[in-house]
């Protein structure tokens, strides 16, 4: 009797060959970079700052259903003409992406998967910006469906109109700009 199976233990079903799939494999900083080119005779002035961030995102198939999504974060710092600090981050992950339509492909790569590695992003901002002597810069957080959404009205109006670089605002910043969150190549 030990050896009989308990009546509510059956196994467990095999995942069907088209159900849907999204797993996150890994979270990775691909890049970074950061320049003061005033320092250290910027930490004695008076400059007003005023912080532009321009955001893009691509993603290229490594196999299968592995897929490298890159979030690239600009972040320029300036005092009128002067540069007080220049970031450059590329966040990366790889996500398994199967059982979904083209469009719900589409979407995942254009707004989700970014949307999980901006936080990382976030968080490598504020830690160099301190680490390069300016008080910590804190990314307001980002829609990244609506940003998605704005990029594919543009992406038809550009269809439409010809071929113009899609530009999409994110709140909280001066200006911002992505070619195409989750499209292809954003460089």
């Amino acid at each position: 009797m030990a050896d009989e199976p308990a009546p509510d233990a059956a196994p467990a079903p095999a995942p069907a060959a088209d159900e849907k799939q999204l797993l996150l494999q890994k979270i990775y900083l691909k890049d970074m970079s950061f320049e003061s080119p005033k320092a250290p005779e910027i930490f004695s002035s008076n400059a007003q700052a005023a912080t532009n961030l321009n955001i893009g995102s691509n993603n290229r198939v490594i196999d299968g259903d592995h897929v490298e999504v890159s979030l690239t974060l600009t972040i320029t710092s300036k005092d009128g003409e002067d540069t007080l600090f220049l970031i450059e981050i590329v966040q990366a992950g790889i996500f398994t992406i199967s059982g979904y339509t083209e469009q719900e492909r589409a979407a995942l790569l254009g707004s989700f998967c970014p949307g999980t590695l901006y936080p990382f992003a976030r968080e490598s901002v504020a830690e160099i910006v301190s680490k390069g002597g300016f008080p910590q810069l804190l990314l307001q957080p980002i829609n990244f469906d609506a940003l998605y959404q704005q990029a594919m009205v543009q992406r038809q109006a550009q269809a439409n109109a010809g071929d113009q670089p899609i530009q999409v605002q994110v709140p909280g910043m001066e200006s911002s700009g992505s070619n195409t969150p989750g499209g292809g190549d954003t460089h």
